[in-house]
Formats: C-alpha cells, structure tokens, sequence
C-alpha cells in the first residue's frame, strides 16, 4: 500500500493487495426516490417502435397495479410525451426535478419537458447527451416506483452504455421488426446485453403482420415472423407479436396509450414483469 494511499479503494485505478472494491459506474438514485426493477428497451437499430413498446410496457404495468415510471433516454428523439398527451415544462422542487405524471399516474421524465421548444433539435455531444440520461436518474424525485422502463436511443453507443453501466439495469426487451436484417440487429442487442452482463427478458417483434379488416387473415407485409425462432436461437424466455394497427398510431397520436389494449402484449408484459396477467 502506497504512504499516499486515501484508503478509498472506489476512487483508486491501482491494484495492490489491500485494495477491498473495484471502482463502478454506478450512479446513484435521487436521495428521495426508491426504484424496484428498472426495464431497458432496446434495439440495435431505429425505427422499430422502441417507444411504443416502451409506452405500451408501462401501461400493462400500470394497469395492474404497479407504480410505473418511465425514463425517456432517447435524447435527440424524445416521442414518449407526445403518447401520453403530456405537455408543459417538468418544475424542480426541494426533492429534484419533479417528473410529469399521465392520467393513469405513469412518472415521465424526457427532455421534451425541459426545453422550452421541443421542437428545437438537440445538438449534442455523445458525452453531454450520457450526461443528461444520468441526471435523469439522480436529479429526478420518482418517489416510489415498483417498475421504470428506459426507452433506449438505437444502437450500442454512449448512452446505451451509459444506461447499462450506470443504472441497476434489472434486465432488456429487444424490440426488432420482421425484415431479413432483424437477425444481426436483434445479435447486437443481445450481444451487448450478455456483454453487460443483463438478461435479455423478452423479444417484441413489432410491425409483425397486419390484419384483414374483413376476414381476420394475417398478412405478413415485411416477410414471415422470425420471432419465434430469434427467441430460440438467443434463447429469450418470452417473445411477442405486434400487429399493424393504425388505431395504435391514432391512439398515439390523440395522447390516449393509455386507453390502447392489446391482450396478447399485455400477457407478454405480466410474465416479464412476474405478476398475474
């Protein structure tokens, strides 16, 4: 041990004997907020409907009596407000930033509520844009929360990472869509999953088939469902299929997710969450 040693092995990059903990990335949670599972949503690509299955996730929760939050990490493209029909600036209080709560009383917190135009692009740096996402986490009084899931940007870049090393990551939904290329997108969320060490919970393959106003039948429009077999080969414990339905993009679009049920979603979501359907 050196003569200088501050005896904080958390702060110390060198290896000696005495050394007790190896430093983290672990930041820690608003003194005034207590948070059980925290759920990433993530997908190796964009466009694939991370929000929505975002969205969709914690209104299954609320809907069967957890208290929900959702943490908006997508910060050059925040949408989650726009579902919920949440409008108006977040406010700070003595406790921290004070997120917006939804009619079914869903914690919001996403940049849209912090900047005075939301329509104003974000020009931000990889780091800055990590840094918000973590202040998101310790600024913000949640209060209590049973379950908060963390709309995940695309990619395996700064703020995913930042997510998964920062936040006590309970475990990951992949959200992926039916085209030839979902395979190596789905590996890369997997893979960085495994890398993180966070088990992959559930597979939503959105946008799946659309059906027949008429007779019911399923079209497949981008191709045959590869859900069932991505879950198997990356041995995912659930996967789902979601319809095209323009009602969700109304719904959406109105502000009302929380009035959009969907029962074989809403299944999916009680066996990853583990409570009753």
């Amino acid at each position: 041990m050196s003569e200088n040693c501050t005896h904080d092995c958390s702060t110390c990059g060198k290896s000696c004997a005495e050394k007790k903990e190896k430093a983290g990335f672990a930041a820690p949670l608003n003194a005034a907020s207590k948070v059980g599972k925290v759920i990433a949503v993530a997908s190796g690509k964009g466009g694939v409907g991370k929000s929505f299955v975002t969205t969709m996730l914690a209104v299954a929760a609320m809907k069967r009596g957890l208290r929900v939050g959702i943490l908006d990490a997508d910060i050059t493209g925040p949408s989650i407000p726009k579902g919920f029909g949440l409008a108006g600036a977040s406010y700070k209080s003595d406790a921290g930033i004070e997120p917006t709560t939804t009619n079914g009383g869903i914690k919001v917190v996403s940049l849209n509520m912090l900047v005075e135009d939301p329509s104003d692009p974000v020009v931000w740096r990889g780091p800055v844009i990590a840094g918000c996402v973590k202040q998101f986490w310790t600024d913000v009084h949640w209060g209590e929360l049973d379950v908060m899931f963390v709309d995940m940007p695309p990619g395996t870049g700064d703020v995913p990472l930042t997510v998964f090393q920062s936040l006590p990551v309970s475990g990951v939904v992949v959200v992926a869509t039916p085209q030839e290329l979902v395979e190596m997108i789905v590996a890369k969320s997997v893979k960085m999953a495994q890398l993180m060490g966070k088990p992959v919970l559930g597979l939503v393959e959105n946008m799946s088939y659309l059906a027949c106003p008429d007779c019911g039948k399923r079209i497949e429009v981008f191709g045959p469902s590869k859900a069932e077999a991505l879950a198997q080969r990356f041995a995912i414990p659930e996967s789902v299929r979601l319809p095209i339905d323009p009602s969700f993009a109304s719904a959406i679009d109105a502000g009302a997710a929380e009035l959009v049920e969907i029962p074989d979603f809403e299944a999916f979501a009680s066996r990853i969450l583990g409570v009753p359907a």
